[in-house]
């Protein structure tokens, strides 16, 4: 008889939690995936990256928004878009990945567990049900945390979900603001900030360092700037938030945003999006010998272990990137070490995916981090209204930067702003995972008319830079 009750217990059902369980389960372990809400998926699927992409989808639908080029700018699909409208196709979405996150680990043979858990000792676990009374404890040979993030709270702020409201409550929100203030120029502010944008919102983006986004390249973070100043946006960059409060005027209730600077911002609502803290606070990590910092989030090593060899951490928990790609990435990680089973990743060539309007994806070093390191490169764009497809879909603002060695013309770094930078970014990480050159592009045939025609315009833009 085995000493444990489970080979692997899994705090969390997000996207890390997801592929950690079911690595472990096609190890032929027993394993079990607590979840503290009835429904799985953790933050990724109830109320941040899917929700807030198929927002993004369904403003830039209905807007009208990626056929102004083409029709101009008064052009949209529905002239009175409403919340509701936004939020029909949301839920249709979560509830449909919700289902297949929960088929996919019950075909796997994966307990699910509705339940707080929280640390006996650092192999047992105690859990208070929450779809039916009572309690238990669990003991596990190894565990893995993946309890994912909460939305950071200034104590000091009147949040009241409706005037001032955090990224967890848009979901919620009765209408569309006129004016939007956003608090935080993070990703998740960011994304937020273009999508009220690019549906006739007011924006004001505060933010308290100079630069947007410190770790893309700067070339492609000016270009979203001015894509967000176009929609009438105003950045307030450099700038602190010396308090906030809400206020009746002939207008109605509003939120008054005052700065450190004697600024004062007065708009119909405000989105405060200043950062996340590791949902680690109820998980009684003491009992285990262990500590998060003060951010709620854990420390691991390079195999996602913690201070405790036999307890894993992975994903949002463990601080950057904290996208739900690298999340998943870790689960599988954590579980084959777990269980001494060979694995390979390459975390340097992790893409990055950012869904603002255009959006950006990347992948590989940017020309500030080259340029530091004292590495010799060269580089090569193609403007999307140069390529075929750029018009035919009426993007004519898209870039697609391609980095590479100066001496060996190895492929660096891929930058991309603009329609379906996610997906066009996989063709140069593909060529990088394989330590592909420049040259490659210039001899491959791509479809016509597509978008990834860039690749080739580019690798001829930057060989026809060099010296030689």
């Amino acid at each position: 008889m085995s000493a444990y009750d489970y080979d692997l217990l899994v705090i969390g059902s997000g996207p890390a939690g997801h592929k950690a369980a079911i690595q472990a389960a096609k190890l032929g372990k027993k394993v079990g995936v607590i979840e503290r809400k009835t429904a799985v998926g953790g933050v990724c699927i109830n109320t941040g990256t899917i929700p807030s992409k198929t927002l993004r989808e369904a403003a830039l639908r209905l807007s009208g928004y990626r056929d102004r080029d083409l029709y101009g700018a008064s052009y949209t699909v529905k002239q009175h878009i409403t919340m509701a409208d936004l939020l029909f196709r949301v839920e249709q979405v979560i509830q449909n990945e919700i289902d297949v996150s929960r088929h996919q680990l019950m075909r796997n043979d994966v307990d699910i567990l509705a339940a707080h858990a929280s640390f006996v000792d650092a192999h047992t676990l105690r859990m208070d049900y929450v779809d039916s009374p009572g309690k238990q404890e669990l003991r596990a040979e190894n565990v893995v945390i993946a309890v994912g993030t909460t939305t950071t709270r200034d104590p000091n702020i009147p949040f009241d979900g409706e005037h001032i409201f955090l990224s967890d409550d848009v979901l919620h929100l009765k209408q569309l603001p006129r004016t939007l203030a956003v608090i935080g120029g993070g990703v998740i502010g960011l994304e937020y900030a273009c999508i009220f944008a690019a549906l006739g919102v007011r924006i004001t983006l505060i933010d308290k360092y100079p630069n947007l986004l410190p770790f893309v390249d700067r070339e492609i973070m000016d270009a979203l700037v001015y894509h967000l100043r176009s929609s009438r946006a105003t950045l307030r960059l450099g700038e602190t938030v010396k308090g906030m409060e809400l206020a009746d005027d002939e207008l109605g209730k509003r939120v008054r945003i005052h700065l450190d600077s004697g600024k004062e911002i007065s708009s119909e609502q405000a989105l405060y999006s200043i950062g996340r803290t590791g949902a680690t606070r109820e998980l009684n990590l003491p009992g285990a010998g262990l500590e998060a910092d003060a951010r709620g989030r854990l420390k691991v090593n390079e195999h996602y272990q913690t201070a405790v060899p036999h307890i894993y951490a992975v994903g949002d928990v463990i601080g950057f990137p904290a996208l739900a790609s690298t999340s998943m990435e870790q689960g599988r990680m954590a579980a084959c070490h777990a269980f001494g089973v060979p694995s390979h990743s390459l975390p340097e060539l992790f893409p990055f995916g950012i869904y603002t309007v255009p959006g950006i994806s990347m992948v590989g070093k940017t020309e500030e981090q080259l340029t530091e390191l004292g590495v010799p490169y060269e580089v090569g764009r193609a403007s999307y209204k140069e390529i075929a497809r750029g018009q035919i879909l009426g993007d004519h603002t898209g870039l697609l930067k391609l980095i590479f060695h100066y001496e060996t013309r190895k492929v660096l770094g891929v930058h991309i702003i603009g329609r379906e930078a996610a997906e066009l970014v996989h063709i140069g990480q593909a060529v990088m995972a394989f330590g592909g050159t420049v040259d490659y592009f210039i001899d491959a045939v791509f479809n016509f008319p597509t978008l990834a025609e860039c690749y080739k315009t580019a690798a001829f833009d930057g060989i026809n830079r060099l010296a030689r």
